[in-house]
């Protein structure tokens, strides 16, 4: 009987892990359901077994549950959960295309430092240079870097 309990709590404990390895990667909550299953198995064979007897069943335990680890890490399951492809374009690119230093718009809202300005019949975020411009102000670019307009009212 004491074979048959021992074996069900090691049993419990290699599918649990098994299974935060293969299905559930991440959760950790089966894993470590699993790893207490394992230990009160490996406890238990130190209560009811002889000396040498536990240290076999420790062994073993651990080899095959380290086993079923490299199985996991080997079998590709993790491929299915990471990310293959990356982004390669970035949001407003061409936000830029048509405005040159020196062009002249006009403020459609408050800038302070950040608001809106028309520049050939379009409106784009701007930053002042100076602080405070009222809406309406006849604006001049200044500077454009990294997707960002620079005026001076």
């Amino acid at each position: 009987m004491t074979w048959i309990i021992l074996g069900s709590l090691l049993s419990i404990g290699l599918i649990l892990v098994l299974m935060e390895i293969i299905f559930v990667p991440g959760t950790t909550l089966v894993g470590i359901l699993g790893v207490m299953v394992t230990g009160v198995g490996i406890y238990y064979a130190f209560l009811f077994l002889e000396n040498q007897n536990a240290w076999i069943v420790l062994i073993i335990t651990l080899v095959v549950n380290f086993l079923a680890l490299l199985y996991g890490l080997k079998s590709g399951v993790w491929k299915k959960f990471a990310l293959k492809e990356s982004m390669t374009s970035r949001s407003f690119d061409d936000r830029l295309v048509g405005l040159m230093e020196g062009q002249q718009g006009m403020a459609v809202s408050d800038i302070k430092p950040y608001g809106k300005a028309e520049f050939e019949d379009k409106i784009y975020e701007v930053k002042s240079d100076a602080g405070f411009i009222p809406v309406g102000t006849q604006l001049r670019i200044v500077k454009l870097e990294e997707n960002r307009i620079i005026v001076q009212g």
